[in-house]
């Protein structure tokens, strides 16, 4: 484990062009894990809301497959353009020209076709994006060593990853999915979600070559991977001593929580927004619009924030605000606080409840992966081997598939309510759209407190994660003395020292 050149010092350019990869990876999510792809398959192609769910499912148990081995992999790998890039450029052209396929389906086939050919395409979709996604990742603690500069970098990919998905999404129900003569209700225009696909095909494409070239000539200052051994077991020794990381366990089993209770939310998003809002698809873009003015805000807030105050003291203290934010709307609506539908006032009300509960959300989920940044070297310092691919992987690995688990369970939520398909606004029972909040309401709160309980157990803060920087250093610079410039046997004295 080595350093061909000493990091620079970051730049804004390096942070924007760090960023911007992420744009990809935000669309990506946003119509794959969110209530994009459901409202999509259940009211515009017709696929039952059940299907949807175990085709979210299964796709996303695949791709957890996948997840660790390329971090384990972009790892260990050693090119003439280092450990990430290879990956990035490699999964641009196929991620984009499967996004593509996912939202031009064929036409006639019946519904278990439909169902057939949306899992094979959701799964290679997700490998894909994994491919890029987890490799541009595991840059971050490479490109800012320093406690703080890495919280500063990885805001500026929230920043694209959440303002782009805003963007994308707002065009789409905003332009593509407007009322009109044809389509009284937009929502269920399947030629609108083709016409999106294509050029959100084309975006994935761009942000993620750009972002790879423009990090490229970077590449002489990341980390060198020494020659591994390659055996199964090995890898799988590794992998358990990388994951076995206390900090890393916490932050996993907080992932496993939230992730199903984020499925759960997207899942039932869409029925909320439609029926218990009665909000038209050009109001709920405006909502998701409230993301992007929060993205900048929580993107500058959140390094100062967790400078001040630490890391995890103020990653809790947002999310528990946040929680109590985006729960509070319908709690007041089923005690028959909130103003009625149609009214002026409801609009505004979800706006800045959705613009508080998002800038309190995005600057817990920046600090969440600045936190798993500094696991890297904590592990290091135990074992002696960077593993920044696979400890990226791991932390979303398991929201992956619990989100999957949970847009199965939001599926048998809308299905025990027995909430109709094609359901136009206006047509559903009102006791049928009560019941949906009764339902949803005690879930989404009990797991999302859950995942944030779970963190209290994280132990690193900035005088551990100093104290491992310069253990590694001392042991490197140890082992360059004492072994000259053989990787291999660097690696080996590294351990022991550590």
């Amino acid at each position: 484990m080595s350093v061909a050149k000493p990091p620079p010092r970051l730049g804004m350019g390096t942070k924007l062009s760090y960023g911007l990869g992420s744009v990809a990876f935000g669309v990506a999510s946003q119509a794959l894990s969110t209530s994009i792809i459901v409202q999509y398959l259940n009211l515009a192609v017709g696929i039952s809301a059940v299907l949807v769910g175990a085709a979210i499912m299964v796709s996303q148990i695949v791709d957890a497959v996948v997840d660790p081995l390329v971090g384990q992999w972009s790892d260990g790998v050693r090119t003439r353009w280092g450990r990430r890039h290879p990956f990035m450029y490699a999964a641009a052209l196929p991620c984009a020209v499967a996004f593509y396929a996912l939202w031009h389906p064929p036409t006639a086939w019946a519904p278990m076709q439909l169902f057939a050919y949306m899992v094979g395409v959701l799964v290679i979709v997700r490998i894909f994006n994994a491919m890029y996604e987890i490799p541009s990742s595991a840059l971050a603690p490479e490109l800012a060593p320093d406690y703080n500069e890495r919280t500063s970098l990885i805001a500026y990919r929230w920043l694209f990853g959440v303002a782009g998905a805003g963007v994308m999404v707002a065009l789409l129900n905003m332009v593509f999915l407007r009322r009109d003569a044809t389509h009284t209700l937009g929502s269920l225009n399947r030629e609108g979600y083709s016409q999106w696909g294509t050029i959100a095909a084309v975006v994935i494409l761009v942000s993620i070559l750009l972002s790879s070239l423009a990090t490229h000539r970077l590449i002489p200052t990341l980390a060198l991977s020494p020659p591994r051994k390659s055996s199964f077991g090995s890898a799988l020794r590794e992998s358990f001593r990388a994951l076995a990381n206390p900090s890393m366990a916490a932050l996993m089993a907080s992932g496993l929580i939230s992730g199903i209770a984020g499925g759960v939310t997207a899942t039932v998003n869409p029925y909320l927004y439609l029926h218990f809002w009665g909000l038209a698809p050009q109001t709920t873009a405006i909502l998701i619009l409230a993301s992007i003015p929060a993205t900048f805000l929580g993107t500058f807030l959140a390094p100062w924030v967790s400078s001040k105050y630490g890391k995890k003291r103020t990653m809790i203290s947002l999310f528990a605000i946040s929680l109590v934010a985006s729960l509070i709307p319908i709690s007041l609506r089923l005690l028959d606080v909130m103003p009625p539908n149609g009214t002026p006032w409801l609009t505004p009300i979800l706006l800045v409840d959705a613009f508080v509960a998002g800038v309190l959300g995005l600057m817990g989920y920046i600090i969440v992966s600045s936190m798993v940044a500094d696991v890297v070297e904590d592990n290091a310092a135990k074992t002696g081997v960077r593993s920044e691919g696979l400890l990226f992987a791991a932390n979303g690995l398991l929201p992956k598939v619990t989100a999957g688990v949970g847009a199965f369970a939001g599926s048998l939520i809308v299905t025990a309510v027995h909430f109709p398909a094609h359901a136009q606004q206006g047509t559903v029972d009102p006791h049928i759209i009560r019941n949906l909040g009764l339902a949803y309401l005690p879930v989404s709160a009990v797991m999302s407190a859950l995942a944030i309980f779970v963190l209290r157990f994280y132990r690193i803060d900035q005088a551990t994660h100093e104290r491992n920087l310069a253990n590694l250093q001392e042991a490197a610079a140890t082992a360059e003395m004492a072994h000259g410039e053989d990787p291999a046997t660097r690696a080996a004295a590294i351990t022991q020292i550590t």
